[in-house]
């Protein structure tokens, strides 16, 4: 894949997200993608990711700003760096009781790419950040 494909497949990616496209979004992953969440686990499979993208969107309301996407020579790996704006909607389990605090939160991603789509996602962000924004 070309390294501007490969720009136009994340940029695509995020402009699903912050449009809530959730079809769209999912259909531009492989259907064995790997998730590796922030300061958590692996998932794997698209069925993983999208049940994952439905808790996140109960308890969260988010966009995705200032995209900054850095991509290897040959297009199968990149890196992102973004601002994530959000809202903090109802309590996610384990976590500081939600009351609709918004958040400002530096965030990044990497990628791999296999046949046109993302293969791998790893997304990081500063938890503390995020803990001390809500009011933990």
């Amino acid at each position: 894949m070309s390294v501007e494909n490969t720009r136009k497949l994340l940029a695509d990616y995020y402009g699903a997200f912050n449009r809530r496209d959730w079809l769209t979004f999912l259909d531009l992953l492989t259907d064995d993608i790997i998730h590796d969440v922030n300061q958590g686990g692996r998932e794997i499979g698209k069925v993983a990711f999208g049940k994952f993208m439905d808790k996140m969107n109960r308890s969260y309301s988010e966009q995705i700003a200032d995209i900054v996407i850095n991509v290897n020579t040959d297009g199968s790996r990149a890196a992102v760096e973004f601002l994530v704006l959000g809202q903090y909607l109802k309590t996610d389990e384990g976590l500081p009781e939600a009351n609709g605090q918004t958040y400002t939160l530096p965030a990044g991603a990497f990628f791999d790419i296999r046949d046109g789509k993302v293969a791998r996602v790893t997304n990081y962000y500063n938890l503390n950040d995020w803990l001390k924004q809500v009011g933990a």
